[in-house]
C-alpha cells in the first residue's frame, strides 16, 4: 500500500493525517491534530509560524511510525492552507518577518487607497477575484507603504502552504490554487499580473514560477527527515489553497451528477460551481462572485462566506467566561432553541474580526430591532440560521449567474459534519443537500499527491475513488415555507 500525509491546516487547528491507498480504495487517519491560533504582538496580528512549523515535523514523524506499522510505503508529503497570507524569503534563504494574519487590522486602509487609484473594474478585468479588504494585493500594499524594504529585499512571497513546502523542500514555489487567492493572477495567462501591480508601485522580483498542483517539487531535506526520524520522501505540492482540494473530493460522477454545486464549510464557507473556464463580466463583479483556479486547472467560480467563524469565536468568549463546550453540545443546545427567532448578517463587517462575538450579535440584533439572544443556545441557534440564509442568498445568485438551476448542493470539509446545519441548509434551499466526506480537505490534498505520483489516473479516478472509500449523507427538506418566509426578512436586515 502506497501512504500519503497530508497537513491540514485551518485557521483554527491543523491536522496531520497519513492516507492509505489500496488500490481504489482509500483510508484515511487522523495522526496528530494542534492548535492554530495567531498572536497579538507588536506590529500587529500574526501566525505563531514556529509552532506550526514544530507541530508539522512532529506529525510527520507520527504519520512515519505508524505508516512502518501498517507495512505503508510512505510516497509524499503536501500541505494544504488557508488563501492569501504569506511569507517573504530573503535572498539568503532566511523568513523576512512573521506572516500577518488576514484579520489583522492594517489591511482596510490599503484595500481603499488601491480601489480608489485603479477601480475596481480594471482590477476585475485582470483577475477576475472577489473583492476582500484582506486579499494578498491589500496586504502588499499596505506592507509597501509601511516597510517597502522589505518587499524589495525579498527573493520570494510564498503563500503560507508554499513557504511550508519550502521549510519542507528547500525549493521555492508559487502553487496555481494558493496563488489565485492572491488577486494577483492574470485570470486569461495565469501568470502573475505584473502590469496591474506595476501601476501600484508594486516590486515584483519575488513573484517566482506558479506551478500546478500535483507537481513534485523536490525531496524532503535530509535535516528535517532526520528530526523526523523517517527516511527522505517526495514534496508534492496539493490543491494548496485548503477549498481547493475538498472541491477535488466532492464525490460526484461527471456523467449523470447534473447541475451540482459545492459548499466547502469550515471557518469560511465558499459556495459555488466547478467550471472549465473562467466566468467574468459586469454581473459576476456586482455580485463579488471569484474565479480561484481548482486542482487539474479547473475553475472554481464561488463566492467566500463568513462560515463558522461567528460559531467558533462565541465558543471561545464562552471559554473565556469560563463554560466550556465542543461543538456537538453547542449544535444541541442549538437545537432545542426558538428556529429564525434573531437573524443576523455574516457578512457584516463587525462580526468578522475577532473578539466579543456574543455581544457584536445582541448588539445587531437592538440595532434591527429584534430580540437578543438571551441564551447560549439563542445564540448560536442565530448563527446557523444565519448562515443557511446566506447560502440561499448565494445559490439564487449563482443560478443567475450560471444560467440555469442547481440540482443539489454538495456540502463538504469539516462543517459538513454539522446535522442542524446541513438540515437548515436543506429547508433553505429547499434542494437536496449531499453531505460528505467531512475529510474532503485532507483527501483531495493526499489524491492529489498520489496523481502527481502516478497512482491516480486523473480528476474523475480521484472522485472515483472518493465514492468508493466514503458513503455520504442526503438531507431532503422538511421545513422549507418557514424558511422561505423569513428569507426576506434576511435580506432586508441592515443595522445603521
Amino acid at each position: 500500500m502506497q501512504g500519503y500525509v497530508a497537513f491540514d491546516l485551518g485557521a483554527e487547528s491543523g491536522r496531520a493525517m497519513l492516507a492509505t491507498l489500496d488500490g481504489d480504495q482509500l483510508e484515511l487517519t487522523e495522526v496528530h491534530r494542534f492548535a492554530n491560533a495567531p498572536q497579538r504582538l507588536p506590529g500587529g496580528y500574526f501566525w505563531n509560524l514556529g509552532s506550526l512549523w514544530a507541530n508539522l515535523v512532529e506529525g510527520l514523524g507520527r504519520c512515519g511510525r505508524v505508516a512502518e506499522q501498517r507495512c505503508v510505503e510512505l510516497v509524499s508529503l503536501g500541505v494544504d492552507t488557508w488563501g492569501v497570507d504569506y511569507g517573504l524569503i530573503g535572498h539568503s534563504g532566511q523568513l523576512l518577518g512573521l506572516p500577518y494574519c488576514y484579520r489583522d487590522d492594517r489591511f482596510g486602509t490599503s484595500y481603499k487607497q488601491t480601489l480608489g487609484k485603479l477601480g475596481e473594474k480594471a482590477i476585475y478585468d485582470v483577475t477576475g477575484v472577489q473583492f476582500m479588504p484582506f486579499n494578498t494585493l491589500y496586504q502588499l500594499v499596505a506592507q509597501h507603504e509601511q516597510e517597502p524594504q522589505l518587499l524589495q529585499s525579498a527573493a520570494h512571497m510564498l503563500n503560507i502552504s508554499d513557504l511550508l513546502h519550502y521549510f519542507f523542500s528547500g525549493t521555492p514555489i508559487n502553487e496555481a490554487t494558493i496563488a489565485s487567492t492572491t488577486q494577483m493572477i492574470d485570470l486569461r495567462s495565469g501568470t502573475w499580473a505584473t502590469q496591474l501591480l506595476g501601476e501600484l508601485g508594486l516590486p515584483t522580483g519575488m513573484l517566482g514560477p506558479i506551478v500546478a498542483s500535483g507537481t513534485k517539487i523536490g525531496t524532503l531535506r535530509p535535516e528535517v527527515a532526520r528530526e523526523a526520524g523517517i527516511d527522505p520522501i517526495d514534496v508534492i505540492v496539493p490543491g494548496s489553497h485548503d477549498t481547493a482540494s475538498a472541491v477535488a473530493a466532492v464525490p460526484v460522477d461527471g456523467t449523470n451528477s447534473g447541475h451540482w454545486a459545492y459548499l466547502s464549510s469550515g471557518t469560511w464557507s465558499l459556495m459555488g460551481a466547478e467550471l472549465e473556464q473562467p466566468l467574468y463580466n459586469e454581473e459576476t463583479r456586482r455580485l463579488n462572485f471569484t474565479n480561484e483556479r481548482g486542482v487539474a486547472n479547473r475553475i472554481r467560480f464561488l463566492r467566500n462566506l463568513s462560515g463558522l467563524w461567528m460559531v467558533q469565536e462565541c465558543r471561545r468568549d464562552f471559554e473565556n467566561n469560563g463554560q466550556h463546550y465542543d461543538y456537538s453540545q453547542l449544535v444541541d443546545l442549538a437545537r432545542e432553541a426558538e428556529p429564525l427567532r434573531t437573524l443576523v448578517d455574516p457578512g457584516y463587517e463587525p462580526l468578522l474580526t475577532p473578539g466579543d462575538m456574543p455581544a457584536k450579535i445582541a448588539a445587531f440584533a437592538q440595532t434591527t430591532g429584534q430580540p437578543r439572544p438571551q441564551t447560549h443556545g439563542q445564540t448560536i441557534r442565530c448563527c446557523l440560521d444565519s448562515l443557511a440564509l446566506s447560502y440561499r442568498n448565494t445559490l439564487e445568485d449563482l443560478e443567475y449567474l450560471l444560467g440555469h438551476c442547481i440540482d443539489v448542493l454538495h456540502i463538504v470539509g469539516g462543517g459538513g459534519k454539522n446535522e442542524l446545519l446541513n438540515q437548515l441548509t436543506a429547508d433553505a434551499l429547499d434542494r437536496p443537500i449531499i453531505a460528505g466526506p467531512g475529510e474532503a480537505t485532507a483527501i483531495g490534498n493526499a489524491m492529489t499527491q498520489a496523481m502527481g505520483a502516478g497512482h491516480i489516473r486523473d480528476l474523475a479516478h480521484l472522485r472515483e475513488v472518493v465514492r468508493m472509500s466514503y458513503k455520504p449523507v442526503t438531507f431532503q427538506a422538511q421545513n422549507a415555507p418557514a424558511m422561505s418566509e423569513q428569507f426576506n426578512r434576511f435580506q432586508e436586515l441592515s443595522p445603521q
